[in-house]
């Protein structure tokens, strides 16, 4: 199952009164693609909505629609079409819902104060989605008309979500990117397990973002760690060559030794394992002593003749 109906699932067991299945259905009616004087058609591929809209008909007009079902040529998967042409019932619906099919915009008066979650809940099943968070964040809503995606976001507005609107193949689309503003959403209109899902899934994702930093981080420290050591190695085999360890002094002698015979530890692990242990800043000054030794003997034994 989509993510998308998980949702349309969650929120569907969230419409048990009246008022909000009056809402609900306004919402439906109000954001679906086809509603003129002659005709109102409302699809979905999803059953638990096929379901509901019988459920909403019989709740606020006392009638049962019919689906036209169909199989999808994308998918392969049933979608369920209801398309109303009775005259009387087309009269009705715009009566109660003071909609003018040519003129479609939102009447508050329609919904009741507690119900403006189910409303948003039906504009959702009609033209809503919402991407799986595992993948990405992506909420949208796939409006018939300007005035209504317009009419949506002062809505999300109201209860501190800010939507972004575009255009895109001749439809006013309203989407959500940021995680939290989904969450108010879906939060708002009833799938409060689903908002629970996408917060588990970021604290997951966080999690794992943490752990591939400490990991990079680990990495760069190694690196790090064996390019000093190969240069230190280096210096020290060189003096060695040239005028041999004994040239050293025994503390700069002693740590030399011991770079060779660990060549994998870092400087606080080489102090601690000294006659006289020291601190790794301690150590990085004997390196860095040894290694002036030896740029010393560069300059003296690798001069141009």
């Amino acid at each position: 199952m989509s993510f998308s109906n998980e949702v349309r699932q969650e929120i569907y067991r969230t419409i048990i009164d009246r008022d909000k299945k009056f809402s609900c259905l306004y919402g439906i009616l109000l954001y679906c693609r086809t509603f003129t004087e002659s005709q109102i058609v409302i699809q979905s591929e999803n059953a638990i909505f096929a379901k509901l809209i019988n459920e909403l008909f019989h709740s606020v007009f006392r009638v049962s629609l019919t689906a036209d079902m169909r199989i999808s040529e994308k998918n392969s998967s049933p979608f369920y079409i209801f398309t109303i042409t009775d005259k009387n019932l087309l009269k009705q619906i715009c009566s109660v819902y003071h909609i003018n099919p040519n003129a479609r915009e939102i009447n508050l008066q329609n919904i009741a104060n507690n119900s403006i979650n189910a409303f948003l809940a039906g504009i959702f099943f009609i033209c809503g989605s919402v991407i799986d968070p595992k993948k990405e964040y992506h909420l949208e809503f796939v409006t018939p008309s300007e005035v209504l995606c317009s009419d949506l976001r002062k809505i999300l507005l109201n209860i501190g979500v800010n939507g972004k609107i575009i255009l895109r193949k001749n439809m006013h689309v309203l989407y959500l990117k940021d995680s939290e503003n989904i969450e108010d959403t879906l939060t708002y209109m009833g799938a409060q397990q689903c908002t629970l899902s996408i917060i588990n899934i970021k604290i997951l994702k966080d999690m794992r973002n943490k752990a591939n930093r400490v990991r990079n981080c680990d990495a760069a420290n190694i690196d790090k760690v064996v390019s000093a050591a190969i240069k230190q190695i280096a210096d020290i085999k060189y003096i060695a060559e040239k005028e041999g360890l004994e040239s050293l002094s025994p503390d700069l002698k002693e740590l030399a030794e011991l770079r060779l015979l660990h060549p994998e530890l870092s400087l606080k692990e080489l102090g601690e394992q000294l006659k006289n242990p020291i601190s790794r800043s301690g150590v990085n000054h004997r390196f860095q002593k040894i290694s002036e030794i030896s740029k010393e003997l560069r300059g003296k034994y690798d001069e141009p003749k």
